[in-house]
């Protein structure tokens, strides 16, 4: 017999929760000021090691997983971590609702991927929702040769606007990856190994990434320490209740729940940022969660449709 959820909606709290624990520690990356992002990658996989190291040693999963597993496990890791640097960069350079809104768009990026290495159905909805998507990119970026020379309601210079851009479109693009890679090892690969791989390859990028530009160094205040070690805590936070949501929850909803990742951006960039976001980024907003809950809800009525002509 199939287990329910312990409370009705229990698993779209977990999701809730997750999105918070995520939105408040991007606002305290905002609040940095003297620590690199690739930096700060490093000591949130420094944490998350601390963590995943009990939970690898208590379930005997070794620390390579299976041999045909590995290659996988290695690209997972790779990509995964890859993304995480690169989000956090885009969170420096840029407006907090403008990163999270285009890195959000990673489930359409999915879809796409799915069908190219996947062999996944990829329909007229979906190219369409791809569409929407770039559009809502577009409308964050505002290239000059389409908006003018002079571009509002950004931080700092348009380089670094765009930069941040890149970073976060990028940032998408590797999570999508991630989430293919996840689908074709299935569930045969414990998650806390999957979390060790992102952990350790991620630690190695950022030491490489930081020895490149050299920018190791200790953080020269007591706040930005205590700002480092919240940023741990609420992103293995956020990553278990979402583990867990998605344990006791549909897919679709879960998704569907995880737009709530832009509303907390845009409240908490107004209230502690006192930065307000322009009219482009509302629209560009739009697209984008439209695009994204979109998908996930085509891909949940499929998987129901299925479950269902799997029972007759």
């Amino acid at each position: 017999t199939k287990k329910k959820a312990a409370c009705p909606g229990l698993g779209l709290f977990y999701t809730l929760l997750s999105a918070f624990l995520f939105s408040v520690a991007a606002l305290f990356l905002k609040k940095i000021e003297d620590v690199h992002s690739v930096e700060v990658s490093a000591f949130r996989c420094i944490f998350q090691m601390s963590f995943v190291l009990p939970g690898l040693i208590y379930y005997e999963t070794g620390f390579l997983g299976p041999k045909g597993k590995r290659v996988f496990l290695f690209l997972r890791g790779f990509l995964g971590s890859s993304a995480m640097i690169l989000l956090y960069y885009a969170f420096q350079v840029m407006p907090l609702a403008d990163a999270t809104v285009i890195t959000f768009s990673s489930p359409v990026f999915t879809s796409l991927l799915a069908w190219i290495f996947l062999k996944e159905k990829y329909s007229l909805w979906d190219l369409l929702f791809t569409l929407f998507t770039i559009t809502g990119v577009v409308l964050i970026a505002r290239p000059p040769f389409l908006f003018g020379s002079i571009v509002t309601g950004i931080e700092g210079s348009y380089t670094d606007h765009l930069k941040g851009t890149v970073a976060a479109v990028t940032s998408a693009v590797s999570a999508a990856s991630t989430f293919v890679i996840l689908r074709k090892m299935g569930k045969s690969v414990h998650y806390f190994l999957s979390i060790w791989y992102y952990a350790v390859i991620g630690l190695i990028e950022c030491i490489i990434a930081l020895s490149i530009i050299d920018e190791w160094s200790l953080p020269h205040c007591g706040t930005d320490r205590l700002l480092l070690i919240l940023i741990g805590i609420l992103g293995l936070g956020g990553q278990i209740f979402l583990t867990k949501a998605l344990q006791i929850e549909k897919a679709g909803p879960v998704a569907i729940m995880k737009t709530m990742d832009v509303v907390f951006a845009f409240i908490l960039q107004i209230l502690f940022l006192n930065h307000i976001p322009s009219w482009w980024t509302v629209g560009g907003a739009l697209c984008v969660v439209a695009s994204s809950s979109g998908t996930a809800v085509r891909k949940w009525q499929q998987n129901s449709k299925k479950a269902k002509q799997n029972k007759v």
